[in-house]
């Protein structure tokens, strides 16, 4: 039986998250559910590529771009279905489980329940919210994963190219057709811990509510690009 899942992972400067994310799709390889990982490269000027390279992952080049690159990702896969996943983002043991569950969906598409490596009562609360706003108003963001069969993804219009908010723009496309997975993603806490865990949920949550309103995605990616003083966009 031919495995049914291509990986797609859009990375720019990821030589730190990569190895972890990576690390954790071996339970996937093992239980024959990932048939190939595509990595979809914006420009990094890191080792990035040559880590993707002997991980054994196909890489895909093109403009920097989260939208973009995932789409370039996505159509290059070779399966079905797609996991697309963040490159700081891990999956906890035991997710192979709810990936196979929901297999027999495909008139759905699955998200991961958010944790942040990191302990304490900010990481807890910040997910909590996170879990809370992907439940009540179906929003998860791209570091919670998602697993989409490439039919429903070409039904709703594909991944929206875009440089930011592509995440909220395809859950918005999706709707009711967003699912819960019963296992967690795990993604890194370094700029909350960076910047203060109340000032970036903050402006998080103020580059939603203005994506939400109206204001072009180009011009968020300006000013969180500013305040975040890194060459990654991610939240």
């Amino acid at each position: 039986m031919t495995a049914p899942v291509t990986v797609v992972i859009p990375t720019l400067d990821a030589e730190r998250g990569l190895p972890g994310a990576m690390a954790s799709l071996v339970e996937g390889v093992e239980a024959g559910l990932i048939a190939d990982l595509v990595v979809s490269d914006g420009g990094s000027l890191d080792a990035t590529v040559a880590m993707a390279e002997n991980a054994g992952a196909r890489i895909v080049t093109g403009a920097r771009g989260r939208g973009p690159q995932i789409g370039a990702g996505v159509a290059a896969a070779r399966a079905s279905w797609v996991l697309i996943l963040h490159a700081d983002t891990e999956l906890r043991p035991g997710w192979t489980e709810a990936v196979v569950a929901h297999l027999g969906r495909p008139d759905a598409a699955g998200y991961f329940r958010l944790a942040f490596r990191a302990a304490g009562f900010w990481p807890r609360i910040v997910a909590g919210w996170a879990n809370l706003r992907s439940h009540v108003f179906g929003l998860p963001y791209g570091d919670q994963g998602l697993l989409i069969h490439r039919d429903l993804l070409d039904e709703v219009g594909g991944v929206p190219s875009l440089p930011l908010m592509e995440d909220v723009a395809l859950a918005r496309a999706l709707g009711r057709r967003l699912v819960a997975l019963d296992a967690v993603a795990t993604t890194s806490a370094e700029r909350y811990e960076r910047d203060g865990w109340v000032r970036r949920g903050a402006r998080n949550l103020w580059t939603l509510a203005r994506y939400l309103c109206g204001v072009p995605p180009a011009a968020l990616v300006r000013s969180y690009d500013r305040s975040a003083g890194s060459r990654n966009c991610r939240r």
